[in-house]
């Protein structure tokens, strides 16, 4: 049986002679000490270091007693706590959840795990709360059905936001308010975020529920919306592949790299920044997805042929963009304006980098016919409907390599047909 009692320390004295009171937690042949709010002085304390102010006594026993009470009622689950985690329990347990805290940890957690794009996500719902709350520490309590609400309204207005820039001075600005995709995309982050929480500080079979709410039951997220087309025809990669653009510019890069993409089955650019230089005779790309590599059984591996069209791009920036940027968000900024500027250059109205990967997909699929499974290897992503025999199968790349060279021969042969009329 646990047991807690509280107890002053002769060498903890600090320097104003004053003494910390410690709750002692004793549990499974273990002890751990718990910082309370009390000081004590030398003529509080008996010469055995026992506390004789009896108001102060009363207190540290109403708190005691709580503690006690606790205990008792974890039952037999007390058994499944070590020591360490029951002192947290006990020290925990009236502490409300500080969300945005919970955030800023989690977001760095998705740092080090190298998950940039969910942490930047994180971010901006993070930001959004205090931007909403005006203040920079919210209870998750505070995260309810009607807040939710009255959020979304919020994030459909236009409104300012103050952020503090790279050289630390607070910049004001504008934003829009957000459509149904943006309000979509956040309030599926924000949910997110939420569940982590409850992952976190919940635990069902240990009796532990910090958080006993959850505001989505009520707050229905709905289907996603329809996102609009991101594909362009054959027609459309060509004006891309010829268009004459200055050397050495972003939209020359973005060019480059688009159609690197495309040719690649959709190779992302956070992969291309990571890329090593090609090896005299290399045939194949291979390389783990960043995207997904830390949540796949197979890494997120995949082995890509190299075309001679996507040779000479390859040469050129592998194992080279790192020294050009200083991390692959340089390079997604980069490539965000320079395919703005191709766009102007080649008549094209909101064709992002990512749509040589939507592309190429398209185009094997509709123009190709090719099967929908074989996409998806060549895309590499996991088999969603069969996750367990996804992992069980070998990967047999030869069906990426058919599903690739269907879209370069119908690429050829647009070219060619364009050459001869």
């Amino acid at each position: 049986m646990a047991t807690v009692s509280a107890k002053v320390y002769e060498h903890h004295k600090k320097k104003d002679g004053t003494f910390n009171v410690k709750i002692i937690v004793y549990h499974q042949q273990d002890r751990k000490h718990i910082d309370t709010i009390h000081f004590v002085s030398k003529r509080q304390l008996t010469p055995d270091l026992e506390i004789k102010d009896k108001f102060l006594n009363k207190i540290i026993d109403d708190t005691l007693d709580d503690y006690r009470t606790t205990i008792s009622n974890l039952g037999t689950k007390l058994d499944f706590f070590t020591c360490e985690e029951l002192r947290d329990y006990l020290r925990d347990k009236d502490k409300e959840v500080d969300f945005i805290e919970f955030c800023t940890e989690h977001i760095r957690q998705e740092r080090k795990d190298k998950r940039d794009g969910s942490a930047n996500n994180h971010r901006r719902v993070k930001n959004s709360l205090i931007d909403y709350f005006k203040k920079d520490s919210v209870s998750i309590n505070e995260i309810t059905s009607h807040m939710l609400i009255s959020w979304e309204r919020y994030l459909k207005t236009d409104r300012e936001q103050v952020r503090v820039g790279k050289s630390g001075v607070e910049v004001i600005s504008t934003v829009k308010g957000m459509k149904k995709g943006g309000l979509y995309t956040i309030m599926r982050d924000l949910r997110t975020l939420f569940n982590a929480a409850v992952e976190k500080y919940n635990d069902e079979e240990r009796g532990i529920l910090k958080i006993k709410h959850y505001p989505f039951k009520k707050y229905k997220l709905g289907a996603a919306p329809k996102t609009r087309k991101r594909n362009i025809s054959l027609e459309q990669v060509k004006i891309v592949c010829d268009c004459e653009i200055q050397p050495g510019s972003w939209s020359e890069l973005s060019r480059d790299l688009f159609m690197l993409s495309f040719y690649m089955c959709g190779l992302n650019a956070v992969d291309m920044y990571q890329l090593e230089p090609l090896l005299p005779g290399q045939e194949r790309l291979e390389y783990n997805r960043s995207k997904t590599r830390d949540i796949r059984e197979d890494n997120a591996f995949i082995s890509i042929y190299i075309p001679d069209e996507a040779r000479p791009i390859l040469e050129k920036y592998a194992g080279k963009l790192q020294a050009k940027f200083v991390s692959h968000n340089g390079l997604n900024t980069a490539l965000s304006i320079g395919m703005k500027d191709l766009c102007k250059i080649a008549g094209l109205a909101g064709v992002t980098f990512y749509w040589a990967r939507h592309s190429f997909a398209n185009i094997a699929r509709n123009k190709g016919g090719m099967h929908t499974d074989d996409i998806g290897l060549a895309l590499n992503h996991v088999d969603e409907e069969h996750p367990t025999t996804d992992i069980y199968l070998d990967k047999d790349w030869s069906l990426a390599d058919l599903v690739q060279n269907c879209v370069l021969n119908l690429f050829r042969v647009y070219n060619t047909e364009k050459l001869t009329r």
